[in-house]
């Protein structure tokens, strides 16, 4: 419980004495420490934790209460305290500093409790040994100012009693932010820094090393609660995450050590960030040496840097590699000397301490109670001193421990400054120039009669060197620079720790610049070369990113791979970057790549092949051009019509021309020549085949029909020589009906209609219609190249766009119109039969092209990039092959390889095996129509 209000209360409430009041004193403290203030001119106040604690009072309420003791004698806040004796001893030797003024001082044990604290700060401000609220009693000295009191707490305490008299307190070790407030405590001055330097330091440090994991531990006061607090904010802005904050009792309390302890075993934390006196910390410390917890690197702040009060045996293995920071250090002359020369019987301190130390009592009566008398021949004096007594004549340099260790002078070096700050600012009162002082118009005070407030003034403003240092002092709104070393805890083989400076932090420099540290001169825990990793999840690394987990802190995730086409080129990255349209992600997915450009190029393997069988294709249709036309006024060509033979010929050099305009890097140009290209191309190859085929089919339909009409008369010539016979005319003749050269043909000329000009002119207006076509395509949306990166993610796949769906779909639309219409009438002339026949030529040439585009389309679809153009060159090669092969190969069969057939009784019909009936081809029609009408005339006279 704070009293600290209740006292504030207590102190402002007045008091009113006459001089017939009676003053009734309400309590009597149990305070110990040094005084000396006979003979002196000005009082300085100290106070120290000498002890660790207060002595348990019981509780009993049936008596007075008296004030409680102390217990736990703390070796190095009483080297502190024997520091101001120094100190004070040193000024009041020196001739520059207060020459004409002899010291005294008045210094009590906090025993590191917040009543004991109180409890000196009004017995200080009485001037005696009894506490009399508000009033100074006493004619001595006066009082200059308090030089304390410990800890943070204790000095909160002090300083809200001291700011209501405006009394000056320059504290050595109370660090805590909280204190920077001038509202709350106005006269609050120190020379240690400010904790909120040191937790930017901690925080830098954590950082420094990428511990994004740590637990903390604070005292259960101000200096731990504030310290704490401070530091999570820092590196919670960073992306540090806390997995545990527990905080240290006060009173020592096994339950929550063993708590805390559970926290610690739990945690994945290797970090432990400790904002704590050594005298809390204690407690914990010696648990978890008892339950052996080992590998964790501790985080140690100022107050416990240094302190041998940790150093347990096997304190190595548990507190090994520990990182602090500790304020400047220094060596003070003469101070391990002075504190060697201590006189045990001077005061009841050092007689403690003497007892503490030698394991013995300097009080006969005591010593004679509690021992036997040695007996004679024992070893002994010729007095017979009992056991256990102490003789005074011990020596104290032969104990090494922390009250002789001058080796780390880092707190005891600020209550050296703390006092020459007091020092200098009372030279500066007592050196004040008359006219030129800084009261009531330029007046100044006297040093034996001055009020506290008027030194608050010159504590403000001094500005001094420290002896023997050279480090010049002064207060920034009541603080100093915030400057500290980083030490590592390193152990050797027995186990003797060696503090070592490893960097330093300096609050007063630019951020970049202010902590500095040698990490290769740190000793880890267990001597591990390599920091100890700290994290609650491994860093992501580039490629992924971090999922948080939900419920849990942010440092806790799960590393997701970036999907295809993001990633992430740092580590622990939040989010994918996607890549940009003409990039993927390479296989890392850690950095963007440009994707691959792919085309059916004329150099590949593919290319080449579709080059050379696209050439072989258009050579083969040219030698055919060139045996036509070397055999152009032969029955077989003329009879196949040359020009339109020829056209047919060419659309084929087109087709298979074409093909490789689909080859190579698309552009503008190419990509509207191979489709126009292709589809007048096959327009006028499906034209021509179209108008030969609807002149044979015509032909075929008119050779049917006087076949018919050739049946009929021959069946009615029948019927009148049968009737003739029956009548027994002798002068009936008797023909056979069953005449093989009869073909029942007519002589009419309607066989002869479509002339080669109809079939010119027929094939040049469907092969017209499909150009004008084109040429609207062309002109309103043309095909054009583009870059397709929809289609495959990791290829920028190099393609033609059709411009309008409609278009070529109506352009091609019309090519397999003309297709079917050829193929109908083919199919309709295939019968028209001769040794050759045209009409199944055409037929088969049709069957082989609708095969191949049938067979084209699931292809063409089921395919990406640059085999969709391969497979389109398939089909239009194979196509032109098909139609080239089946039309064309029977016909230079004949011409040349037997050239003896291609003579025009070749191609006159032949006979038909089964009903003495023939069919006939084009090139014989007029020879067997003169032959039909003769067939039937000797009929008419037979009959």
């Amino acid at each position: 419980m704070d009293i600290g209000p209740f006292l504030l209360a207590f102190c402002l409430f007045p008091l009113h004495v006459s001089a017939d009041s009676t003053c009734k004193l309400k309590a009597k403290f149990n305070l110990s420490g040094y005084k000396n203030v006979e003979k002196k001119k000005v009082v300085i106040g100290g106070m120290f934790p000498v002890h660790m604690r207060v002595s348990s009072s019981g509780g009993n309420t049936s008596r007075l209460p008296v004030s409680s003791g102390c217990e736990g004698f703390n070796l190095r806040t009483f080297r502190w305290t024997r520091t101001m004796l120094f100190a004070i001893d040193e000024i009041n030797k020196r001739e520059d500093l207060l020459p004409d003024t002899d010291l005294g001082y008045v210094i009590y044990d906090s025993c590191f409790t917040i009543s004991k604290a109180v409890e000196g700060t009004l017995t200080y401000l009485t001037g005696q040994d009894e506490a009399v609220p508000n009033y100074r009693c006493g004619n001595g000295p006066p009082l200059a100012a308090l030089v304390g009191a410990g800890g943070s707490d204790l000095s909160i305490a002090t300083a809200r009693i001291l700011g209501l008299y405006h009394f000056p307190q320059v504290s050595y070790s109370s660090t805590c932010s909280a204190l920077k407030s001038k509202f709350q405590f106005p006269t609050f001055l120190r020379t240690i820094p400010n904790d909120q330097h040191q937790s930017t330091a901690m925080a830098k440090l954590v950082i420094h090393f990428g511990w994004t994991w740590v637990g903390t531990i604070s005292a259960d006061d101000d200096y731990g609660k504030y310290g704490i607090k401070d530091f999570k904010e820092q590196v919670e802005e960073a992306g540090v995450c806390i997995s545990f904050s527990e905080t240290l009792p006060k009173v020592n309390s096994p339950e929550n050590i063993q708590r805390i302890i559970q926290t610690l075993v739990k945690s994945t934390a290797k970090i432990i960030v400790v904002f704590s006196s050594d005298v809390d910390l204690s407690p914990l410390i010696t648990e978890l040496l008892r339950h052996n917890i080992t590998n964790r690197t501790w985080i140690a702040s100022e107050a416990w840097v240094t302190s041998a009060l940790m150093l347990k045996p096997g304190a190595s293995l548990l507190l090994g590699g520990t990182l602090g920071f500790a304020v400047k250090r220094a060596s003070i002359p003469g101070l391990q000397h002075y504190l060697l020369d201590l006189d045990p019987y001077g005061d009841t301190l050092s007689e403690e301490f003497w007892e503490t130390m030698f394991n013995c009592t300097l009080n006969y009566g005591k010593a004679l109670r509690e021992t036997r008398p040695r007996t004679s021949g024992s070893n002994s004096t010729d007095r017979g001193l009992p056991d256990g007594l102490c003789t005074g004549l011990e020596t104290v340099a032969q104990l090494k421990n922390t009250y002789s260790d001058v080796s780390q002078l880092r707190i005891t070096y600020s209550v050296y400054k703390a006092v020459y700050a007091v020092a200098h600012a009372l030279h500066n009162l007592e050196h004040c120039e008359q006219g030129r002082g800084p009261f009531n118009g330029r007046d100044c005070t006297n040093i034996s009669s001055f009020e506290p407030w008027q030194l608050m003034y010159y504590l403000k403003n001094v500005r001094y060197t420290v002896p023997h240092t050279g480090e010049e002092i002064y207060f920034d709104d009541g603080d100093v620079e915030g400057f500290y070393d980083i030490i590592n805890w390193q152990f050797n083989s027995d186990g003797e720790i060696s503090y070592v400076k490893v960097g330093h932090f300096n609050a007063t420099a630019v951020p970049e610049e202010q902590m500095t540290i040698m990490n290769g001169s740190i000793v880890w825990n267990s001597d591990a070369l390599e920091p100890p990793r700290s994290v609650c999840s491994d860093n992501c690394q580039p490629g992924t990113r971090k999922g948080i987990r939900q419920g849990e802190p942010v440092c806790c995730f799960d590393c997701i791979p970036c999907a295809d086409g993001e990633i992430s080129n740092t580590t622990n990255a939040r989010e994918c970057i996607l890549c940009g349209e003409d990039d993927w992600s390479n296989e890392a997915h850690d950095a963007c790549v440009p994707k691959i450009i792919e085309f059916l190029a004329f150099g590949e393997p593919l290319g080449i092949t579709l080059i050379v069988i696209s050439a072989f294709g258009a050579l083969v249709t040219i030698a055919v051009g060139v045996v036509f036309i070397v055999n152009v006024g032969t029955p077989l060509v003329e009879a196949n019509d040359a020009v339109l033979s020829l056209s047919l010929l060419f659309s084929l050099v087109v087709t298979f021309l074409c093909s490789i305009v689909f080859l190579g890097e698309p552009q503008n140009w190419s990509c509207m020549t191979s489709q126009v290209a292709l589809a007048l191309g096959f327009a006028l190859c499906l034209s021509c085949i179209m108008s030969k085929a609807v002149v044979l089919m015509h032909r075929a339909q008119a050779l049917k029909a006087a076949r018919a009409r050739s049946k009929a008369a021959a069946k009615a010539a029948k019927v009148a020589a049968q009737d003739a016979a029956n009548v027994g005319s002798p002068d009936v003749i008797v023909t056979n009906t069953n005449n093989n050269n009869d073909l029942g043909v007519s002589v009419n000329p309607e066989v002869d209609i479509l002339t080669c000009a109809h079939q010119r002119a027929l094939a040049a207006v469907a092969t017209l219609i499909q150009a004008v076509a084109c040429t609207v395509w062309l002109i309103l949306l043309p095909p054009h190249a583009i870059k397709n990166t929809s289609a495959q993610n990791i290829k920028i796949i190099l393609e033609c766009d059709e411009g309008s769906i409609v278009f070529i779909c109506c352009v091609f639309a019309y090519d397999i119109l003309l297709a079917l219409i050829a193929f109908i009438f083919a199919f309709m002339a295939r019968k028209l039969e001769d040794h050759f026949s045209e009409g199944k030529c055409m037929t088969f040439g049709m069957l082989v092209f609708f095969i191949v585009w049938i067979s084209f389309v699931p292809a063409y679809l089921s395919t990406r990039g640059k085999f969709m153009v391969a497979v389109q060159i398939f089909a239009i090669l194979a196509s032109s092959f098909g139609l080239l092969t089946c039309i064309f190969l029977p016909k230079c069969y004949i011409l040349l390889i037997k050239p003896e057939r291609n003579k025009e009784d070749m191609m006159r019909p032949r006979t038909k095996p089964r009903d003495g009936t023939s069919t006939g081809t084009s090139a014989s029609l007029a020879t067997a129509a003169t032959e039909v009408g003769t067939a039937v005339a000797s009929s008419a006279i037979d009959d």
